[in-house]
């Protein structure tokens, strides 16, 4: 399906996976979202626990379409993280953002089968930068790019989903180790996907 113009999606056509502390929209258009303390996403890998308590807005999400979110937050603690998650289930999904790990932002993508798979780089010139994550679906993957501000597409991961399965897509925010991170939420829409991976 070709889109001729980026559809932006209604914060309120999206059902939230675990309700977060706060969650308002601004007259601007903004959502802002407030992460409960402790709120993750994550499955066995290194740690040895299961979190599944994220504060992910979603809806179904047509494979002939691309979904980008856009964000800005002040992240500062540890594991601080906002960005795009892709779900089919509890067990099979995707999320792809920035994350404040080790003293840094960090541009990556947890995928999950299972069991979760992390990468991430850091991106310390993204601090306080608007950041957009974009997906597609390509055959039997999903393509995750990210850019701050209108710098060029960065290629974040290459992962692999069922071409049949349905999946729902949408912006995601977590806060495992404090109270008060607000992300400030400035896109949800839907455009033409990638029509190849280079």
């Amino acid at each position: 399906m070709h889109i001729e113009a980026p559809i932006e999606v209604p914060w309120k056509s999206g059902a939230w996976t675990t309700l977060p502390a706060a969650a308002e929209e601004e007259t601007g258009g903004r959502l802002l979202v407030t992460a409960a303390e402790g709120s993750d996403a994550w499955r066995h890998t290194g740690y040895g626990f299961v979190h599944d308590d994220e504060h992910a807005l979603l809806e179904d999400w047509d494979r002939g379409q691309a979904v980008e979110v856009s964000f800005t937050a002040a992240f500062e603690s540890q594991f601080d993280q906002a960005g795009l998650m892709i779900r089919v289930d509890d067990e099979h999904w995707i999320k792809a953002g920035v994350e404040f790990a080790d003293g840094a932002p960090q541009l990556g993508a947890v995928v999950t089968a299972g069991k979760s798979d992390w990468s991430v780089a850091p991106v310390p010139e993204w601090a306080g930068e608007e950041v957009t994550i974009r997906a597609s679906r390509l055959g039997d993957a999903v393509v995750v790019r990210a850019r701050a501000g209108e710098e060029p597409w960065r290629l974040v991961r290459l992962a692999p989903l069922d071409p049949d399965a349905g999946a729902q897509a949408g912006p995601y925010c977590c806060a495992p180790s404090r109270a008060g991170l607000t992300v400030a939420f400035t896109a949800w829409r839907l455009t033409d996907p990638d029509e190849g991976l280079h």
